[in-house]
């Protein structure tokens, strides 16, 4: 009896004991921060990185470091013209705002257009080849004196691969429709050289980047500072129906969008919910667009000329009581 009371002890303490180290060592997750809140933070960040540093820009076409961006701190007296002095500037560089809609809430995204590029556009949707380097805004105080400091976490100086815009943060996709693509030259020793590309420094609060996760030395919360060139797109057929996502995009505005917001209404023709550049079949007529694209002959029509019931051109069926004759 003696020596069950003995074990029966042990075995209790032992829990309790685990029991208060778990309870001791127990972390509790902080909130989410609210996203209105957390914008007007690094939008004051990102407003002071601007108005405190200036820009060196390298002019070297067909060299490597065309367009290279080098940021210094304006010293104390300075008299170099800040980031912020190039606001809604009619020349280059100038620097400019778009609106985002996010989150239930409207971002504000500055971003510094060096050079708009002489080609075309992606769409928020395709791929893009980029160089880019990448620094978070890091406010620190000492002494009652808090400091804002830049940081650099990555740089890719020769891209050997397109980044898709649907698998990227927020602020990306968001940024890139705004620049051109330039030309490309193949060269003797298997390299390209690239002129005339898009340049530009895009400055994201951290609710179009990596919010409260953060990403590898990259702090939660911090907004970020990209600069880039856009070399090359890369044209996607999102939903596989023979139409590239660009030229579902109805009102010509660049994005392709999931979700409507208050200044953009969902590009779905047939009303079902879904978006046509994840739409297999547009018009919602039983008939994959894939289907509706193709030939009598078993070729395709271009998407610019696929015919209409009435004998006219359109870019899709919108009529869902009509179909091709040879689908029949």
């Amino acid at each position: 009896m003696n020596k069950f009371k003995y074990y029966f002890i042990v075995i209790i303490t032992s829990l309790s004991i685990f029991s208060c180290s778990k309870d001791d060592n127990t972390v509790e997750a902080e909130p989410l921060r609210d996203f209105q809140d957390q914008f007007t933070d690094d939008n004051t960040t990102i407003e002071e990185y601007l108005k405190s540093y200036y820009i060196d820009v390298v002019d070297a076409p067909g060299q490597p470091e065309d367009q290279d961006v080098v940021f210094t701190k304006i010293p104390a007296g300075g008299s170099q013209p800040s980031i912020w002095t190039y606001l809604n500037k009619s020349t280059f560089p100038k620097l400019l705002q778009k609106s985002v809609e996010l989150h239930d809430i409207t971002y504000t995204v500055y971003y510094l257009v060096l050079r708009e590029g002489s080609g075309e556009k992606p769409c928020n949707v395709d791929g893009v080849l980029t160089s880019y380097r990448g620094q978070y805004l890091h406010k620190s105080t000492v002494n009652e004196v808090t400091t804002l400091t830049p940081t650099q976490f990555e740089e890719v100086k020769y891209p050997e691969s397109f980044f898709s815009l649907t698998g990227v943060i927020t602020g990306w996709s968001e940024i890139f429709p705004q620049f051109k693509v330039g030309t490309a030259v193949s060269n003797g020793d298997g390299t390209v050289t690239y002129n005339n590309f898009g340049a530009g420094v895009m400055f994201l609060p951290s609710g179009l980047a990596y919010y409260s996760s953060g990403s590898g030395s990259i702090p939660s919360y911090t907004p970020l500072v990209f600069s880039f060139k856009l070399y090359a797109l890369k044209r996607v057929d999102n939903d596989g129906d023979g139409i590239p996502s660009y030229l579902e995009d109805l009102n010509g505005d660049g994005y392709l969008r999931t979700v409507a917001t208050t200044n953009t209404p969902l590009e779905d023709s047939d009303a079902d919910g879904v978006p046509d550049f994840l739409d297999i079949d547009d018009d919602g007529d039983g008939f994959t667009t894939k289907i509706e694209l193709k030939k009598p002959d078993g070729s395709y029509h271009t998407f610019e000329t696929v015919p209409s019931c009435s004998g006219q051109t359109t870019k899709r069926y919108l009529n869902a009581n009509c179909k091709p004759p040879y689908l029949d």
